[in-house]
């Protein structure tokens, strides 16, 4: 199943899904008051404050002696520059897809931090899904171990939906390989495969991608195999 709404795949939209998250980082670091800035978030070791710095420059180590109000500023100027001439380069536009990940997860961090969610339907959100679901296979078979002979299906209720799948098959050199669902590749139907269907929200499951919190924490429903699902659950991490 198609994500709705889709992401972006073509420069222009990667450019304001990447634009609209950042802008949506300065707006909340300018409605912070002094003290909101040293409110942890959900990435074990950071602040508020912390977030922001990654936005600005990856490692907020190399902003440590700048206020969190410069922060915000420095990175309404940062995401200018990085948008001016960029060009339809794959390797410019991979870039500001991991740029974009990486800005949208700070941003939810710091929502969260807040109390203050949203942007649970943007564009970026969708592309992090969208991430997500490119990676199953390989997240499902190989990091996670579930062995051939399972079908993993991800059911995301929302505000970004979408409908994943892997199943789960045995490589020539005995591996489990994982095979996607919903791609155009036939499943050979063996009435001996387990089917898994996790179901869960959008927020639950990129709270999982970002590698927040355990898996007890979010709310899902499994129907199938329960060590299953929280093998699967355990590893959807894609970045941190």
């Amino acid at each position: 199943m198609p994500l709705h709404p889709a992401a972006p795949e073509d420069l222009a939209g990667l450019v304001a899904a990447y634009e609209q998250t950042t802008q949506a980082v300065v707006d909340l670091g300018r409605s912070c008051r002094d003290e909101d800035f040293s409110r942890p978030t959900a990435r074990e070791g950071w602040t508020v404050r912390d977030e922001i710095a990654h936005v600005v420059a990856g490692d907020p180590a190399h902003r440590a002696g700048v206020s969190a109000p410069k922060l915000v500023s420095e990175l309404e100027l940062v995401a200018e520059r990085r948008v001016r001439g960029l060009t339809e380069d794959p390797d410019a536009v991979a870039a500001l897809r991991r740029d974009t990940i990486a800005a949208w997860v700070a941003e939810q961090d710091i929502r969260q931090a807040l109390g203050r969610p949203g942007d649970l339907d943007s564009p970026a959100a969708a592309i992090v899904m969208e991430e997500l679901f490119g990676r199953l296979p390989e997240l499902v078979a190989e990091r996670a171990g579930i062995p051939p002979g399972n079908v993993v299906i991800l059911e995301v209720t929302g505000p970004v939906l979408g409908r994943a799948g892997v199943w789960v098959d045995a490589g020539e050199d005995g591996q489990a390989r994982g095979i996607p669902l919903f791609s155009g590749v036939a499943h050979d139907g063996d009435p001996q495969d387990v089917f898994t269907t996790i179901t869960l929200s959008t927020d639950a499951v990129t709270r999982r991608c970002a590698g927040r919190g355990a898996v007890d924490e979010i709310h899902y429903t499994a129907h199938g195999d329960e060590d299953v699902a929280r093998r699967v659950l355990e590893n959807l991490t894609l970045t941190s």
